[in-house]
């Protein structure tokens, strides 16, 4: 049996930097991203990294239980762990309006943690 103690994950991501109205923007994305998987910034760092069908890991499984489960937004279920907590998590929006250029791609490998258990609540 193997046992394998996962506090970090390390991904292969990718910061892509994007032109807007606003100026220059650099995003990490995940490659082949599904719609369940999130990067979560703290004080707009890259911080955390959710997946809501990835169930093995406990404070996805609660935050499953938050956005699909309750049918709320990521961002909203964020404000209240922020509210709770006294905590800056966000996700990060590109543009404001929409338009928006792709300049540059860079692949990068950083390592993610799993929002701690600690911040979420089934009740949120």
């Amino acid at each position: 049996m193997k046992l394998i103690l996962l506090k970090e994950y390390e991904m292969k991501l990718i910061e892509t930097t994007y032109r807007t109205f606003s100026g220059t923007k650099k995003v990490i994305e995940i490659p082949n991203r599904r719609p369940t998987q999130w990067i979560i910034y703290q004080d707009d760092k890259p911080a955390f990294y959710v997946d809501l069908y990835d169930l093995s890991i406990e404070s996805n499984a609660m935050m499953n239980s938050l956005v699909l489960c309750a049918k709320k937004s990521m961002e909203s279920v964020l404000a209240k762990i922020n509210k709770k907590n006294n905590i800056n998590l966000s996700l990060i929006k590109i543009s404001k309006l929409g338009v928006k250029k792709k300049i540059k791609t860079t692949k990068i490998e950083i390592d993610l943690e799993y929002l701690p258990e600690e911040w979420l609540d089934y009740s949120l």
